[in-house]
């Protein structure tokens, strides 16, 4: 029978003994990063810590030899990572620990990889968000589309920002605004695919599947915005259907709040989403906007 390790590494589409998964995931067999990541997945698929000898299994390893691997790549022990997955906490760990970018992912494993399934669980508490970023690097472009002025900023884990407006400078305000202890600085020709993916976005066609996402917001925020994301484009759902989707049947309010929260215009498509009576309710960017986007989708789709 498989371990709760095995199982929970399956559920996130991590390997067991074999080769990762995905273009950019060629860490080899025995490197310590590559054992992490793993590790890490499991626990993520789990919702919490496991067994120190379950996850020696999983890696191939001993437990000796990965509690090593745990501080040499992350600085922190198995169990405390585990255990910030359970408080939600797990995202806001890995941001503020170095190491990860530089021995992890940069070995080989990319940010989407790692993140692609986990966004209910890595859920963040916006503590960082609400301080306004302190001290984090944010990349920022523009793109002029048929809605508007669309921007997009983006943080070391992927796009955390996308925003749509007629002024392109009052655009850049607000994003200075909203995060007035982070550093700011424009990549266009880094983002450039973004902005592509954007461009498409607005003329109702579906292209940002592979881009990673920096979803900064409650567990409950993350589930409701994943299950936005499973929205085809060009139909529409209910709050009511999304809280059922969700499996919280009786959380419609809360749901509306989540869609309100949404900071990721069109990458997050809470414009998909309308009133019980089919009206189109409320959208931070304008109700014209709203129903352009649902009109475009539709002729893209049909």
């Amino acid at each position: 029978m498989a371990t709760d390790a095995t199982a929970a590494a399956r559920t996130v589409g991590s390997p067991v003994g074999g080769t990762a998964t995905g273009p950019s995931e060629t860490l080899a067999l025995g490197s310590p990063a590559r054992r992490v990541v793993l590790a890490c997945r499991a626990m993520v698929g789990a919702g919490g810590p496991l067994p120190a000898q379950a996850l020696a299994d999983l890696t191939l390893t001993s437990s000796r030899q990965l509690a090593r691997d745990f501080r040499s790549v992350i600085g922190v022990t198995a169990r405390d990572f585990g255990a910030a997955v359970r408080t939600g906490e797990a995202r806001t760990l890995l941001r503020d620990l170095g190491q990860v970018t530089e021995a992890v992912f940069a070995a080989g494993y990319s940010v989407r990889g790692f993140y692609e399934e986990t966004g209910p669980t890595l859920g963040m508490p916006p503590r960082s968000f609400a301080a306004g970023a302190p001290s984090e690097l944010l990349r920022w472009t523009t793109v002029s589309t048929e809605l508007g002025w669309v921007i997009a900023v983006a943080g070391d884990l992927g796009l955390a920002d996308v925003r749509i407006g007629q002024e392109q400078d009052a655009l850049v305000a607000t994003i200075a605004a909203e995060y007035p202890r982070a550093r700011l600085v424009r990549a266009d020709e880094d983002l450039a695919a973004v902005a592509d993916a954007l461009r498409s976005l607005t003329a109702g066609r579906p292209g940002v599947a592979d881009l990673p996402l920096d979803l900064r917001g409650t567990a409950f925020q993350a589930t409701v915005w994943s299950a936005l994301r499973r929205i085809p484009a060009g139909q529409t759902r209910t709050y009511t259907e999304v809280a059922a989707e969700i499996g919280s049947p009786r959380s419609v309010r809360a749901v509306a709040r989540a869609c309100a929260t949404n900071h990721l215009a069109l990458v997050v498509p809470c414009h998909r989403v309308v009133r019980a009576d089919g009206s189109l309710g409320g959208y931070q960017w304008g109700l014209e906007v709203k129903e352009r986007l649902l009109d475009l989708e539709r002729r893209a789709t049909g």
